[in-house]
């Protein structure tokens, strides 16, 4: 046999085998089975490669395998629970047997009962909310960031930290790897020297070479002597007030939470701080009884890598499945998962109002573009697209009937919820639903509507780019 065809031979054993891998390693994921494929099709051995260092599901490796929250009983019994849909306080949930049930079946945390909330719209608020609260911290300030940046608002937390360690506030700050890539040293080194205990969540250079650099903590979380707690969308950074030019107006939405529901934003800290810095703490410190007198029901929930894991997206599944008359959506990133995607088609096309938020102006335009590549379905069976016009639109908000709202970290897009360690609060009280309806309200004031008509007269250019767009959709 001529050399040339043992090469040959050689080449296309190693080429079919490696697709191969990926289909078997890849079956229970089949959107990013078929991503894979097509980058081990296109680019032989690099994307194989690629694949191993990136995109290969590692969650069961041990150092995975460590971070499993486990409910933290003294938590729980701190907390004061609804035992049934009747005690929530919502006519429509009451209605929903099987929702509720798997919300207090499926979810790690209950749903609490003593809370009070607040909305907060826009990073202004939110950024003078929290530094308040920092201001008034007596024993312990906790904070989880996927980004923060040394720039105008950076350096105002950093003063504020800074000072209260120097007061002999316990201070401790987990910043992600990746999302805080470009923090400077000189940053950390302010806040240690000052006595704040930081540690990055999965470095880079340690996330690259033990293949994890696909797994992000894209939560935020701020809990200040175990009493108030703030979880959403905005990171630590200027552009979240409109300084980045590019992008201009940040509209965003970020909840403040005094209560029970608190006791598992501090557990949820907790444990990433113990997988983050390798220290355990002891719960009854940073779990103080309160005074809060508030009677709204919050549920806490939290997703991180693992295919039994994906909680947020169970419940969105759940929600949409349930709703009667409308699902209102906001999202910066709209990759959905198939069967959200299916889930939203259905709700529209037997009746149901479904309006869904997306940028006008994007931050990535690769992502926009995969974004489009899931519109026409949505157009065509009845879904309502807006693109937010007055600037770059980030909040995570859906809202389904009168039934439930749902504020927090995850995007309605696969990275979020397959890949990303995120947290959203789930919330039952009409008054705060009927606030995040106004917003919702305002930003379609804000927006325009897509019409199916128009869209179909993008350029077939476009049109290939998406093909190609939503096929990578998974990885982005």
């Amino acid at each position: 046999m001529a050399a040339w065809l043992v090469w040959l031979t050689a080449a296309l054993f190693v080429y079919i085998a490696q697709l191969a891998a990926i289909f078997l390693m890849e079956h229970r994921r089949p959107a990013q089975m078929t991503a894979w494929l097509f980058i081990g099709f296109v680019c032989p051995i690099i994307g194989f490669v690629a694949y191993i260092m990136l995109g290969k599901d590692f969650t069961r490796r041990r150092r995975m395998e460590r971070y499993k929250q486990e409910k933290i009983q003294y938590a729980s019994e701190m907390s004061e629970t609804v035992n049934g849909a009747h005690e929530i306080g919502n006519e429509e949930l009451q209605q929903q047997e099987k929702l509720y049930a798997m919300l207090t079946g499926l979810v790690d945390f209950p749903i609490t009962s003593r809370n009070e909330t607040t909305i907060l719209t826009n990073g202004k608020a939110t950024f003078k909310a929290i530094l308040e609260q920092l201001e008034k911290a007596r024993h312990h300030i906790h904070l989880d960031y996927y980004t923060i940046r040394d720039d105008g608002i950076g350096r105002r937390f950093l003063e504020v930290l800074v000072r209260k360690a120097k007061e002999g506030i316990e201070v401790r700050l987990v910043y992600d790897g990746i999302g805080s890539l470009h923090l400077s040293e000189q940053y950390i080194q302010e806040l240690r020297a000052a006595g704040v205990q930081t540690s990055c969540f999965l470095p880079p250079r340690i996330a690259f070479y033990d293949r994890r650099l696909n797994y992000r903590n894209h939560r935020k979380i701020v809990v200040v002597d175990g009493k108030v707690g703030f979880v959403g969308g905005i990171n630590i950074g200027d552009e979240y007030i409109g300084k980045e030019p590019k992008l201009g107006f940040w509209r965003d939405t970020h909840l403040q939470l005094e209560g029970d529901s608190v006791y598992f934003l501090q557990e949820l800290f907790m444990n990433d701080w113990a997988f983050a810095a390798k220290e355990k703490l002891e719960s009854s410190p940073y779990m103080p009884v309160h005074q809060c007198g508030g009677k709204e029901r919050v549920l806490i929930v939290s997703s991180k890598p693992g295919h039994n894991e994906r909680k947020i997206m169970d419940v969105m599944f759940a929600a949409i499945t349930a709703a009667k008359t409308r699902i209102y959506i906001t999202t910066p990133y709209f990759i959905p998962d198939p069967s959200l995607m299916m889930g939203l088609r259905t709700a529209a096309l037997s009746g149901v109002d479904v309006k869904l938020i997306i940028p006008g102006v994007a931050d990535s335009r690769l992502v926009l573009l995969a974004t489009f590549s899931y519109i026409q379905d949505l157009l065509e069976a009845g879904v309502k697209v807006y693109r937010y016009a007055k600037g770059f639109v980030h909040a995570k908000v859906m809202i389904v009937d009168r039934m439930l709202g749902m504020v927090g970290t995850a995007n309605v897009d696969m990275r979020s919820l397959h890949s990303n360690f995120e947290l959203n609060a789930v919330l039952f009280d009409p008054r705060t639903i009927k606030r995040l309806e106004a917003d919702f309200m305002d930003d379609l004031q804000n927006s325009r509507e897509m019409e199916l008509q128009h869209f179909m007269r993008r350029s077939w250019r476009q049109k290939a780019v998406e093909s190609i767009l939503h096929i990578l959709s998974p990885m982005l």
